[in-house]
């Protein structure tokens, strides 16, 4: 009992201390005490005043809890006395944060508007580009159209054109159609005598020494292809055949002086190879530029080319073939390029074969040049086959040799250049050749003279316009109209006017004519060829079928886009009709005598 009377005093000073939440589990600790006491034993309640000081002590415990709650900040917070003091730096914050969000909604604004923008954009693109393909389709209407109506006025003018000309009642004064009868600008030929007399004095004596001329060209040349075959190998080199004679020396229109034989000289390749010729109608389209041009393609022929089986079948040792031997067998591969090919292709090459026949001849003259009393010289560096004989007298006589391939079976020959001819409008390519018709041409008008008059004018004609025109280039220069372009003229003249119309009496009408039709051609920058694509030429001329049906090539082409050429041509023309009356006069009056003197063939 002592015990647990003195034990209730560390409560009180507890209680005194004043801190409750300190006091609480001494406060405690006595009851709980007493209730563990008090029930085993059986003994007494406390006294009243130990009943008070525990109820005195739950209170302070339980004004401790209500306190502690009350204080709590987080169901009562109290103001923040602190915020006055941070209010500048958080408004700081805030307008930083603010502009930092107009900042980001400019943006915003600023890649939405170029989003719209660029839609705009897209949309007006694909709005003009639907505008352009519906004008464009509107002008491919258009052009269309006027190209039909175009291609109709064109095959109509031809077929008008291409109609056989009437005689006029004038006789001498009719013209070709399509020109409504307008005379020649600047042309007045002289009389018919004087236009005869000027003829017979001037130009047939050309023609008298043209036979002297040919026969001794021609017994020189022979002399020359003989020692040139003679030093070629004809199992490595090419193989030249026998010329020949084309153009106004044989054809009987010569008229200019010096006068000058034009041979051809076909050549081919050694066996095995062969010429393939590849004209440009007969394959793809080609531009205009490479019209009336072709390609000559080497190959090895086949086995049975000569109608011989030996290259298929293995020959024993103790047989022969008897049209290859035995060199065939041992026959080295040759490169293309020894072909005279172009390099790294297998077509001829026109530079390489130019070089090739330069050589040749010159080893050819050197073999033979002791046998005579001349010397031969090349006469123009960008023709190698121009040659010239120079005489002991300071006389000299020029010829042409052109190395040519034959096309086919055909009387068609490949050459490099036309010799004479203005250039104006070369190949495109070294491997391009032109197409010659000089042997067709000179067939036709041999069989045209069998249905003409005795003493027809159609030559004399040519032979008087041609001399015109080299009298003209000595004057003022070359043009873009030659020679040819006047043959051409005449043998569409042949071909429209009938047999009749070319007496003798008739000249100057005719003159007159060739003129004419050669001024339309002019003014309308069109001369149709008078081979390809002509289907009225008879077909007894053996053309081959891939030329007559060709379209029309024309030979005024380049005058549509050379301008100057052109109008220097036309001036020129012009120029040379205004001077034909006083040229014919004067030459009628006049015969220069500068006939060379041909020495006969001497050999040591």
């Amino acid at each position: 009992m002592s015990n647990w009377q003195a034990r209730p005093a560390r409560p009180a000073e507890g209680v005194g201390g004043g801190n409750p939440a300190a006091a609480l589990p001494q406060a405690l600790a006595p009851s709980f005490a007493l209730r563990t006491r008090a029930q085993p034993g059986g003994e007494r309640p406390p006294s009243p005043a130990k009943a008070m000081a525990v109820t005195m002590a739950f209170f302070r415990v339980c004004l401790v809890v209500v306190t502690a709650i009350v204080n709590h900040p987080l169901l009562f917070p109290r103001e923040n006395t602190t915020v006055p003091e941070n209010e500048e730096e958080i408004i700081r914050k805030m307008q930083a944060h603010q502009e930092k969000l107009q900042l980001e909604q400019l943006r915003l604004e600023e890649e939405v508007a170029r989003l719209a923008a660029e839609k705009e954009a897209e949309e007006q693109v694909a709005e003009e580009d639907q505008q352009q393909t519906e004008a464009y389709n509107a002008w491919d209407l258009w052009s269309t159209l006027c190209m039909i109506l175009f291609l109709i006025i064109e095959v109509w003018r031809q077929d008008h054109q291409d109609m056989p000309l009437l005689e006029c009642p004038g006789g001498d004064e009719d013209e070709l159609p399509g020109l409504g009868g307008a005379p020649l600008r600047g042309l007045a030929l002289p009389s018919k005598a004087t236009l005869s007399r000027f003829y017979d004095h001037c130009i047939r004596a050309a023609t008298v020494d043209a036979a002297r001329t040919r026969e001794f060209v021609e017994g020189f040349v022979d002399d020359l292809l003989e020692a040139l075959r003679s030093l070629c190998n004809r199992d490595t080199d090419m193989e030249v055949e026998d010329f020949i004679g084309v153009d106004s020396m044989y054809e009987n229109w010569q008229a200019d002086r010096p006068l000058q034989c034009r041979l051809f000289v076909p050549f081919t390749p050694p066996e095995p190879y062969r010429f393939h010729p590849e004209l440009w109608c007969c394959g793809r389209p080609v531009t205009l530029d490479r019209q009336g041009y072709g390609q000559v393609k080497v190959g090895q022929a086949g086995g049975d080319a000569l109608g011989c089986i030996c290259g298929k079948t293995k020959l024993g040792e103790d047989m022969l073939c008897l049209l290859h031997g035995r060199s065939t067998g041992a026959r080295p591969s040759f490169e293309m390029e020894n072909l005279l090919c172009a390099r790294e292709s297998p077509y001829l090459d026109a530079m390489q074969v130019m070089k090739w026949f330069q050589t040749a001849l010159t080893r050819a003259w050197h073999r033979i040049a002791h046998k005579y009393e001349f010397d031969l010289a090349f006469d123009e560096l960008d023709s190698p086959g121009s040659l010239k004989i120079k005489f002991r007298s300071g006389k000299s006589m020029p010829f042409n040799l052109m190395p040519v391939i034959q096309c086919d079976d055909s009387d068609l020959y490949f050459v490099s250049h036309l010799s004479g001819e203005p250039s104006v409008g070369g190949p495109a390519s070294s491997t391009d050749w032109l197409l010659s018709f000089a042997v067709y041409e000179r067939q036709f008008l041999r069989m045209t003279s069998k249905t003409l008059p005795e003493g027809a004018c159609h030559l004399s004609c040519l032979q008087i316009a041609s001399f015109l025109l080299s009298k003209q280039r000595r004057l003022t220069g070359p043009s873009g109209l030659g020679r040819y372009h006047l043959k051409t003229a005449l043998l569409h003249l042949l071909l429209l006017r009938r047999p009749a119309a070319w007496k003798a009496e008739q000249l100057d009408a005719r003159l007159h004519e060739l003129l004419h039709f050669l001024e339309k051609s002019l003014l309308e920058k069109k001369l149709h060829h008078f081979f390809v694509g002509n289907r009225k030429v008879s077909e007894a001329m053996g053309l081959p079928e891939a030329v007559r049906g060709a379209e029309p090539l024309n030979l005024f082409r380049p005058f549509v886009l050379q301008r100057s050429l052109y109008q220097k041509t036309v001036d020129s023309f012009y120029e040379m009709l205004k001077n034909a009356p006083t040229l014919i006069r004067e030459y009628s009056l006049h015969v220069p005598s500068d006939h060379a003197s041909l020495p006969p063939k001497t050999a040591l």
